[in-house]
């Protein structure tokens, strides 16, 4: 067991656990932080999708020691009141079905629009493409990426 500090959703935090814990769990388990979630355990889905410094990365597949002294944004830290332009375009195109990769899927799409504002529907594709939504809503993600875009 090692000591690792990590700042997440702006809030300082120190956690005591081995080296190689994926960041998942450090997050789902000791921060109690359940909005990320486990989907495949090798970063080829996309659920567990938080971001490190600002950029989209795949939680299950960085250990802690990784991620130590960065700054972690999850879903839960995206916005105050769930009223990030992601979020509420999520909900006007009524993206979700299961609802499982959700998460994931906007934490990809933020992290892509804070760099790229008037993305074109094939670099959303592009942007999105490794984030598995297995109830198919791909069509409706791309069309609320492009309306978060525009706002």
């Amino acid at each position: 067991m090692a000591t690792f500090n990590v700042t997440v959703n702006g809030q300082s935090r120190t956690v005591d656990v081995d080296a190689d814990t994926p960041l998942l769990w450090v997050l789902r388990d000791d921060l109690q932080l359940v909005g990320t979630k486990y989907g495949c355990g090798i970063g080829q889905c996309g659920a567990c999708t938080v971001h490190v410094n600002g950029n989209a990365a795949r939680s299950c597949s960085m250990t802690i020691a990784a991620a130590a002294d960065k700054e972690i944004t999850t879903i839960e830290g995206l916005s105050d009141d769930n009223d990030h332009p992601l979020q509420k375009a999520w909900i006007e195109h009524d993206v979700p079905q299961c609802g499982y990769c959700q998460a994931g899927q906007i934490m990809t799409a933020a992290a892509f629009l804070k760099d790229n504002p008037r993305p074109s529907d094939e670099e959303i594709q592009t942007a999105m493409h490794g984030n598995i939504c297995r109830c198919g809503t791909y069509l409706r993600i791309r069309e609320a990426v492009k309306s978060a875009a525009s706002k």
